[in-house]
């Protein structure tokens, strides 16, 4: 199991390099960077909010889940 510090460190680096790509794909397509990066960060933004409110639906469910031992 991860430590809490790096688990934060590899969502860190996974976020940075979503907006990389998300920004390098909406430039291509716009030409536009302040447009681009525009897009990344909300579409960041918008990611990160509904990925909390799936893992906490799941963590409701008990389906698939093994009983300590």
């Amino acid at each position: 199991m991860d430590t809490k510090i790096r688990t934060v460190a590899k969502a860190t680096t996974w976020q940075i390099l979503g907006l990389v790509t998300m920004s390098a794909l909406a430039f291509w397509q716009t030409g536009s960077i302040g447009g681009a990066v525009s897009l990344a960060l909300s579409a960041s933004l918008t990611s990160i909010g509904f990925y909390i409110l799936h893992e906490r639906a799941w963590g409701r469910i008990r389906w698939g889940r093994k009983a300590r031992t």
